[in-house]
This record gives structure tokens, C-alpha cells and sequence, in this order.
């Protein structure tokens, strides 16, 4: 196995690492944002609009690190910067 090839196979191999744990914890913690606003809610409806609010924000900044995992992945695989030291 040439270096070439071991580097491709090695960026691939942390690549779907790294998307496997970017996409199941910010899933994790989107579970755990979500049952605690409903305990919440549960708790104190009156103030709905306020939780509500409060969630979505929370669940936007969430989602923008799987996003952000997603990115990094796809320039890992597609433009990796090590193949041109090659």
C-alpha cells in the first residue's frame, strides 16, 4: 500500500467516525433539550410562549454543530488538503 492510498483510506475512516459522533450527539442533546422543555411546560404552562421561544433558538445552535460536522466531512473527503503534500 502506497502513501497515497493509506492516506485516502485513513480520512475516510475519520471521516465516517466523525459524522457517526457529529450527527448522535447534537441528536443526543436535541432529545435532552426537548424532554426537559416539555417537563417544563408540564410544570409551568402559562409560560409557553417563552419556553417555546427559548427552545427553538436552543435547538437552531444544536443543529448548526451537526451542520458544521457535516461540512468539515465533506471537505475531509472531497478536498482533502494533505493529498496535494503528496
Amino acid at each position: 500500500m502506497n502513501d497515497m492510498t493509506l492516506l485516502v483510506v485513513a480520512s475516510t475512516v475519520a471521516a465516517l467516525l466523525a459524522i457517526g459522533l457529529g450527527v448522535m450527539l447534537p441528536a443526543i442533546a436535541m432529545g435532552k433539550a426537548i424532554s426537559q422543555a416539555l417537563e417544563s411546560l408540564a410544570r409551568q404552562p402559562e409560560s409557553e410562549k417563552t419556553i417555546m421561544r427559548t427552545l427553538f433558538i436552543g435547538l437552531a445552535m444544536i443543529e448548526s454543530l451537526a451542520i458544521y460536522v457535516l461540512v468539515i466531512v465533506l471537505i475531509v473527503l472531497f478536498r482533502n488538503p494533505l493529498l496535494s503534500l503528496l
